[in-house]
Order: structure tokens, then C-alpha cells, then sequence
């Protein structure tokens, strides 16, 4: 199929289900909101072992979220190695596509929730910066690795990723597929969106006056809200441009429900230890991300109800 409507046109080759589909985006724009800092060192990370590197990882599962507190909790929040210094460095072909595509994907989100700001706050979006780096990185919100995934920091309101992450999708967690790699970034976005409606910085005052536990659940509703985000990202994108089929949103949440806390402890550890969610189960990403692509409402939200029925 392919369809064209205004400056957007998008062609789906379709495969075999157990293939990856290949979402193609012809003359869409790339978003100037971005700092390319690959091939840049920053020094190593103070306090940093191989086992504290596991455990983040484990703990942002993969698709990072608001990296703050995370980072705060492993004690990682200063660089040891100074200022980011560049290196040369050539990037491939394959790459350098990688990084089109998001600042695509980007630039679609940046379309999608100004329109959505205006229409339902009244107010203008500000769009978050993309920032691509290699191996570590040094953030407002402290240092990190590629080993905590794609992330958002609140604190320089920016989106942080090293795109080997997307291979680690493809091989580790058999999650491939452009459209997964979208949900990905608009996931992040989307932790950005709560910033700005002042979301995320009072569950984050909530979770520093709370015991662990507590703090967890509050987390699970920051990243369920971030995945109903997206699902509302796809959902308005696909409503303009008719851009997402259905074999496109199995592959975003078939990536939903590699990157559940249940599914990765059970995978690491063989169990998993429900009061440590802290993005939530399988089935709760992949329901609140399909949720918000079907309906669109920027009405709804996690932090309602109780947290057994999320």
C-alpha cells in the first residue's frame, strides 16, 4: 500500500509476520531538534561497575523513561572524565539512515503533539532535543551509558539514545521492525509531554516522599502513561497521514511486551517480583499503548483508579 497526503508519503512492505516490516517514509521532514554527539568520549562514569551497569539496565528496561532518579539511586550522577571530548570517527551507511529516521520520527511527533497542545491546552509545544551518542554521555540529569537505553532527562528536557540500542531490539529481544523503533522514540517523547503538563515533576516530589514500593507504582504510572502517549502520537499520525497499519502496530506492541518488567526479570532471573515494577507487565504496555492509538484522548490518564486495575 501506499498513500500520500500533503508533504508525507509512506510505503509499507509487508512480510511474513515473522519478518520485520519495513516502514519506508519518502520526503518526510527530519527535525532540527537535535545534538549529534556520537564518536564523542566523556570520560568514564564515577562509581560505576559492570554490575551496577546490569542493574540500571534491568531497572529502565531497556526503553529508559525520566533517567533522574534511576541514576540518582545507582549514585552515577557525576562524569569523572570532565567535559565530552570528540573523536574521529565514520559512522555507516546503515547508521547514518538510523539517524534519518528519527529525526523523522521526531519531526512527526513534533507535528502531532503541537497540533494536539493547541487544540486541547491552548498553549504551544516545546519540542524536546534528540540527542544520538556513543557509549556514555553526560547529561543535566548526570552520566550514563548506552547500557540504560534511550532516555528522557527532565532537567535538560532532552532525549538521549545510542543507536546500537535498536540491533539489541532486533537480536536480544526479537523486536524488530521500524515501527518498533518509532514507538521507542515517541515513548521518550512522551515522557517529555508529561514534563510539560507538570506530570512528571509531581510524581516525582510523590516518589521522594514515599517508601519504595509506593515510589515503584508511581513509576509504572509515569511509563504507562508514556506508552499511552505514544499509542496518542500514532493514533493522531495514522488520523492525517493514514500511515500505520495493522502489521505496523503488532510490531510496536510486540515490543511493548518484550520490554515488560515481568518479561525481563523472568528472562534474567527466571521470576519476577511484582512489587519492583517499575514500568509494568507485558500486558499493561501493550494495552495502554493500543489504547491510546485507538482512542486519541488526552483525557485519560494512569494516575486514576487504583493501581490493580491499571
Amino acid at each position: 500500500m501506499k498513500y500520500q497526503k500533503n508533504f508525507l508519503s509512506l510505503h509499507f512492505e509487508k512480510h511474513n509476520i515473522n519478518q520485520i516490516i519495513i516502514m519506508k517514509l519518502d520526503g518526510r521532514r527530519e527535525s532540527e531538534n537535535f545534538e549529534d554527539r556520537r564518536g564523542m568520549s566523556g570520560g568514564a562514569i564515577a562509581g560505576m561497575g559492570i554490575g551496577s551497569i546490569i542493574l540500571i539496565g534491568l531497572i529502565t528496561l531497556l526503553t529508559g523513561g525520566d533517567i533522574t532518579d534511576v541514576l540518582q539511586q545507582a549514585g552515577t550522577m557525576g562524569m569523572s572524565g570532565g567535559e565530552e571530548q570528540a573523536t574521529t570517527q565514520t559512522f555507516s551507511p546503515e547508521e547514518e539512515a538510523q539517524v534519518k529516521f528519527c529525526k523523522q520520527i521526531l519531526a512527526s511527533t513534533e507535528d502531532v503533539w503541537s497540533a494536539v497542545f493547541r487544540q486541547k491546552f491552548n498553549a504551544e509545544y516545546q519540542p524536546p532535543t534528540l540527542v544520538f551518542f556513543t557509549g556514555q554521555v553526560q547529561t543535566n540529569c548526570g552520566g550514563a551509558t548506552s547500557a540504560v537505553g534511550p532516555f528522557y532527562c527532565s532537567a535538560d528536557q532532552k532525549l538521549y539514545i545510542d543507536l546500537s540500542f535498536f540491533k539489541q531490539m532486533e537480536t536480544q529481544l526479537k523486536a524488530g521492525g521500524e515501527f518498533a523503533r518509532a514507538y521507542v522514540i515517541a515513548h521518550e517523547v512522551g515522557h517529555h509531554v508529561e514534563n510539560l503538563l507538570g506530570i512528571l515533576g509531581k510524581a516525582h516530589s510523590a516518589m521522594q516522599r514515599t517508601n519504595k514500593t509506593q515510589a515503584n507504582q508511581i513509576s509504572v504510572r509515569l511509563e504507562l502513561l508514556a506508552d499511552y502517549y505514544a499509542g496518542v502520537w500514532a493514533h493522531y499520525e495514522d488520523e492525517a497521514f493514514e500511515s500505520i497499519d495493522d502489521d505496523d502496530l503488532r510490531s510496536a506492541i510486540n515490543c511493548a511486551q518484550h520490554i515488560g518488567d515481568n518479561y525481563l526479570q523472568e528472562r534474567s532471573q527466571g521470576y519476577s517480583q511484582p512489587e519492583s515494577f517499575t514500568h509494568g507487565t507485558s500486558d499493561q504496555r501493550m494495552r495502554w499503548l493500543k489504547r491510546g492509538y485507538v482512542t486519541g484522548d488526552m483525557n485519560t490518564t494512569t494516575f486514576s483508579g487504583n493501581y490493580s486495575d491499571l
